[in-house]
């Protein structure tokens, strides 16, 4: 078998016999212990078989002592790379109770990062100095799926405009092996493609629509599509760090302060000016209704000028951002 990891060949430890060898060297020890015994008994009548047997008891318990390195525990949605004497010797992927060589060795460079660059990993309180000290002891691979809330940054989008955008990628380890080898550490590497997936994709939408091209995707506008697109392109970066991304959300999205005051003013008169649009139109809309119903019922006669006078009293009052106070006349209106 050929222990190397080239071409992106993976060898699998599948053979769980963790248990088995436990019983048999638990059964070596006793009969080491014996022999130690019987041993020592020995040396009274018979000095050289005594020792002879002294000796042999106690390499054998040395010898048993260094096999119990080899006993191996993998829980579920764990993985382990291991490495004998700085060349690949085998993944297990499998939970189980495993026996390997006892010299071999758990391989994971990116344990000692876990908490720079992955959000939510250990509990809110927890001594950092000490759950990172059990990040290092702990080099297994977890394969469940984490969630990374990449830190919010500031971008331009496509107009320039400064933007703050920030992301969610769930994601999981689906090759172990590449994890640990094609790259130094998969947790800031995952994190370091996100924050370019991220610029690279903000600068090809704007903000928000403009009036000239109210169809154009935009990053508030079509976040799902555009999330969908930056989830594909991540994938392909991280392909070789034997990692699954199964979704990217876009979690924040504001203007940056120094324009977002701006902003705010352009939406709110884009907002003022189509609430006008829509007073106008229903105010031109009963202003005919009023006109048309006086003349077929015949209340009043109005000519042309009184009618125009009569239009522009009921667009004021309808129009008007207050309510209307009208004054009586009580004379003629001629």
């Amino acid at each position: 078998m050929n222990k190397k990891y080239e071409n992106d060949e993976e060898i699998l430890i599948e053979k769980a016999n963790g248990a088995g060898i436990l019983l048999g060297l638990i059964l070596g020890v006793l009969l080491t212990i014996a022999g130690c015994i019987v041993g020592g008994i020995l040396c009274v009548t018979n000095v050289a078989a005594g020792v002879s047997l002294l000796v042999v008891s106690v390499i054998l318990m040395v010898v048993f002592s260094i096999m119990f390195g080899g006993l191996k525990i993998v829980h579920p949605n764990e993985a382990a790379v291991y490495t004998l004497f700085g060349k690949y010797y085998g993944t297990i992927r499998k939970a189980g109770f495993y026996y390997i060589n006892p010299f071999s060795a758990c391989y994971n460079p990116s344990a000692a990062g876990v908490l720079d660059t992955v959000s939510g990993m250990f509990a809110t309180g927890v001594d950092s100095e000490k759950a990172e000290t059990q990040a290092k002891m702990d080099k297994k691979i977890s394969t469940k799926t984490i969630t990374l809330n990449n830190r919010k940054q500031k971008v331009n989008d496509a107009l320039g405009n400064p933007v703050i955008i920030g992301t969610a990628v769930i994601w999981r380890v689906v090759n172990p092996t590449k994890a640990v080898f094609n790259v130094d550490d998969y947790y800031k590497f995952l994190s370091t493609q996100c924050d370019a997936v991220i610029r690279n994709n903000a600068r090809l939408y704007p903000y928000d629509t403009m009036e000239e091209d109210p169809d154009e995707k935009t990053l508030r506008g079509s976040s799902q599509e555009i999330a969908q697109r930056m989830k594909v392109e991540l994938q392909e970066r991280v392909e070789e760090a034997g990692i699954e991304i199964s979704e990217v959300r876009i979690t924040d999205l504001a203007y940056s302060d120094e324009i977002a005051a701006a902003m705010l003013q352009r939406q709110q008169a884009t907002a003022v000016i189509a609430a006008r649009q829509k007073i106008v139109e229903g105010a031109v809309g009963m202003v005919k209704m009023a006109i048309d119903q006086l003349g077929e019922d015949g209340v009043v006669v109005l000519d042309e000028e009184r009618k125009a006078a009569m239009v522009s009293n009921l667009l004021v009052v309808l129009c008007g951002n207050k309510e209307a106070q009208p004054i009586v006349n009580s004379g003629s209106i001629y």
